[in-house]
């Protein structure tokens, strides 16, 4: 295929804006991490999972020629930043308190969820043209980035269970368990309401608990482990 033109604009479309701000949203999610500003730092990632899932559909809507995947590509750049890296750097920052003989911790299980966000990702992209299917292969990467964000802003946050759950979730990323995708509008519908009412400045907290973070977390938790209960 001969390209008639090198230019960025010539690639570019509006869905590829949509996943840059994605990305934006995830790096400015890693450095108010680093500046432990964790609670706009979650909100920041929960924000940038808004993002990631209106670009596709937007692309679908304009009809996106995207023979030479430039849209795929810089969607799943994007999301290595925003559900790789960030929930990595937030993990790790947050885990500063624990137990000097621990330090090492978070930092493997920070480098393990970047190298399986980036191989699900990898994986995607390499099989997206050969295998058809509605379902997922490996937990899809936006979900550890809501659980993380979730469990921290419901107010029920332990680091030791944040550690070994995103454990358990980078392992589902490179998995063959199969996962549904979303097409229920009534499902959709909740889960966009929950994400609002987390994200705006309001207090909906119960006992100290933010109740639609919590929900949400609940959520998201049973979508993890529903179809690991159907193999068993």
């Amino acid at each position: 295929m001969k390209l008639e033109s090198t230019k960025i604009q010539s690639f570019f479309a509006i869905s590829d804006g949509i996943s840059l701000m994605n990305m934006l949203c995830g790096f400015i999610s890693i450095l108010l991490a680093i500046n432990h500003n964790f609670e706009l730092s979650a909100i920041l990632m929960i924000i940038a999972i808004m993002f990631d899932s209106v670009d596709g559909w937007v692309a679908r809507k304009i009809n996106r020629n995207d023979k030479l995947k430039f849209g795929q590509n810089i969607d799943s750049l994007s999301d290595a930043i925003s559900f790789g890296a960030a929930p990595a750097v937030f993990l790790y920052t947050i885990s500063s308190t624990i137990p000097h003989n621990l330090s090492i911790l978070p930092a493997i299980i920070s480098l393990l969820i970047v190298a399986c966000g980036v191989l699900r990702l990898t994986r995607y992209n390499a099989i997206a043209d050969y295998i058809q299917t509605h379902d997922f292969i490996g937990f899809p990467i936006p979900g550890i980035a809501i659980i993380l964000a979730t469990f921290y802003l419901s107010g029920l946050f332990n680091i030791y269970i944040a550690l070994i759950l995103m454990t358990i979730v980078s392992l589902l990323m490179i998995s063959n368990v199969t996962y549904p995708k979303f097409d229920n509008l009534i499902i959709i519908g909740i889960s966009v309401v929950l994400i609002v009412l987390i994200i705006l400045p309001i207090s909906l907290t119960l006992f100290g608990i933010n109740i639609p973070a919590l929900i949400l977390l609940i959520f998201s938790l049973y979508y993890l482990l529903i179809n690991l209960i159907k193999i068993n």
